[in-house]
């Protein structure tokens, strides 16, 4: 699948390289969107030595919508269109339902659901001339649980979940992969379940024969 180019957006240090790695051991062109993008330069080092054909890199704010297309423009232009993208964006957000302002709100829902929506409508018209392509939605189990002091990520996780069905629904009669990983546990700390794992699943979820469900759940 050395023709295949991934762009990751909301690269970061923990999933986000994981992912990049395990494709660009494939051959994958990668590229990555960041805030700031001078933070990743040591990772694109490390992708072009694991394999990666290319490797670029972007900057933009993912909860914004003009920053994120001319990001994901760009890389376009520079490896050609993604057969494969990964969402990792979310915003974490403290407040109880009855604390919790309208603008925290908003940036949860920007950050971890817009966001998504806008690096999908970016990528997904020339996976669907391909008739092939892969959208990786990562969320959380955050969806499942409400929460007193964290209310708006619960909120966020349950609406990409939704959207990420309905892109199923919508994409897969053209054959292009559409789907939410729900991640139970954290990424981080003590208890943090291994990343590496779950970029390995994000890879079997691309390179499987058969297209996966609108969710699937890791572990599981």
């Amino acid at each position: 699948m050395t023709e295949d180019v991934l762009v990751v957006v909301a690269a970061g240090p923990g999933l986000g390289r994981s992912v990049a790695l395990r494709f660009a051991r494939e051959g994958v062109a990668v590229g990555l969107v960041a805030r700031a993008t001078d933070r990743l330069t040591d990772l694109a080092a490390e992708l072009s030595a694991a394999g990666a054909r290319s490797v670029a890199t972007a900057a933009a704010d993912v909860g914004d919508e003009t920053s994120l297309r001319a990001a994901m423009g760009a890389l376009r232009s520079e490896l050609g269109p993604a057969t494969v993208l990964v969402y990792n964006g979310s915003a974490y957000v403290e407040g109880a339902p009855t604390t919790l302002s309208a603008d925290q709100l908003r940036l949860a829902l920007d950050v971890g659901v817009v966001g998504a929506l806008v690096a999908t409508q970016e990528a997904v018209p020339a996976m669907r001339a391909a008739g092939r392509g892969t959208v990786v939605l990562t969320g959380s189990v955050a969806a499942d649980r409400a929460s007193t002091s964290a209310a708006a990520v619960g909120v966020a996780k349950a609406a990409l979940r939704n959207l990420a069905t309905s892109l199923h629904k919508e994409l897969a009669p053209d054959g292009v992969r559409a789907v939410t990983v729900t991640i139970d546990g954290v990424l981080s700390g003590p208890k943090a379940l291994d990343v590496d794992q779950i970029a390995e699943r994000y890879w079997q979820l691309h390179s499987a024969d058969d297209l996966p469900a609108a969710e699937v759940r890791f572990p599981g």
